[in-house]
């Protein structure tokens, strides 16, 4: 056994993506307590920062100390209890992961489907919601990474309003990458991941919960089947003041990686990640586009920072992947599902969504398909 040594890859897959060299950086920096003042002081700090690119004053704001699976898991854990009805939106891999969340916490799952590459459709969640009038919850993804389809969130969170329902909404890949205004849009409970849009590595999962969302959790009939997962436990240690109680070691150095991550967001101005991230995916779309490649999803309802595109007629996926990988070092995703095998997924994402990557992809791709 010997000291692993990473090969330098250029991510840009569905994720992880790049990690910025100041993330890398902000990590390798000594190991305080989880307790520590000056850790209590930038633990402040983050929730601040992350009420900032949620675009929300939610005091319950927060980064769960595992990957965005594990922020889906908190919501449903904290918000589902046995009986309830929920409107589930499936249009990809992960509105079925939704499904199955509610249906592990005992609740009665009710499916709105869509075909994968479209956006969750705003009329057949109101049908939905017509003939369900005892449901309470909806959820749905905003940015379904196993697409690259990104649904109006705004209309489909005013829609589950009008029907007395809240809303969770799985923000893993837009969050950082799109606009996402949770205050102005009126989402209840919102989860997304640090190895998307906030350059950062896997392992946190920022979330926020709105009043309503709160409000419900505080009157659960049943206690919250996840002990590490139960917010009114959780709160004790990330909740606001100096003065914490503890309730798990934090990963102390992941958390100075995120932290710096939101720092640079906040330099760079949330608006400006937004559209640096279209501008790169337009400058990726028009070269794709002169190759003959198609895309998956059309143009009003596609994901900027994760490009699903068809593979052209002929061409074997697992062997353009492999050669991108071992002769250019650069990664891009396979299709899931449905999709396995019919189309590749290239991320933009945070630090990966920069023009020299765009050149790079391009003039890979262009003479693998060629060869």
């Amino acid at each position: 056994m010997q000291s692993f040594y990473p090969p330098v890859r250029t991510l840009m897959g569905p994720g992880p993506s790049d990690v910025h060299p100041r993330v890398l950086s902000a990590m390798a920096r000594p190991t305080i307590g989880h307790l520590d003042p000056a850790f209590v002081s930038m633990m402040d700090e983050t929730k601040k920062a992350l009420q900032y690119v949620f675009k929300t004053e939610n005091e319950l704001t927060m980064p769960v100390s595992a990957p965005g699976s594990a922020g889906m898991e908190t919501c449903f854990a904290n918000l589902v209890e046995p009986g309830d009805k929920v409107i589930v939106c499936i249009n990809g891999v992960f509105g079925m992961r939704m499904k199955e969340n509610v249906t592990r916490f005992g609740g009665n799952a009710v499916v709105v489907e869509d075909n994968w590459g479209d956006p969750v459709s705003a009329t057949r969640l109101e049908d939905a919601l017509k003939d369900n009038p005892d449901a309470s919850i909806v959820a749905f993804v905003h940015a379904e990474t196993s697409t690259g389809a990104l649904s109006d969130a705004k209309t489909l969170c005013k829609v589950a309003r009008k029907y007395n329902c809240i809303t969770i909404v799985d923000a893993v890949t837009s969050l950082g990458g799109v606009e996402l205004l949770v205050d102005e849009w009126e989402i209840d409970a919102i989860y997304s991941g640090s190895q998307k849009c906030l350059s950062a590595m896997p392992g946190i999962s920022p979330i926020s919960f709105g009043e309503r969302a709160v409000a419900k959790l505080s009157k659960r009939k049943t206690p919250v089947t996840s002990w590490f997962l139960d917010l009114t436990l959780v709160m004790g240690y990330w909740g606001e003041g100096a003065k914490r109680s503890y309730h798990h070691t934090a990963p102390v150095n992941t958390l100075y990686g995120l932290h710096e991550s939101l720092l640079m967001i906040r330099e760079e101005g949330i608006e400006n990640s937004w559209l640096r991230h279209q501008q790169n995916h337009q400058k990726l779309r028009d070269g794709l586009e002169s190759m003959g490649i198609k895309f998956l999803v059309k143009a009003e309802s596609r994901l900027p920072q994760l490009n699903t595109v068809i593979i052209p007629d002929g061409i074997d996926d697992a062997d353009v992947r492999n050669r991108l990988l071992n002769e250019y070092n650069l990664e891009i995703g396979a299709g899931l599902g449905a999709y396995a095998g019919k189309v590749w997924r290239i991320g933009l994402m945070g630090y990966a969504s920069r023009n020299e990557n765009v050149t790079l992809c391009l003039s890979a791709l262009n003479y693998v398909l060629r060869k």
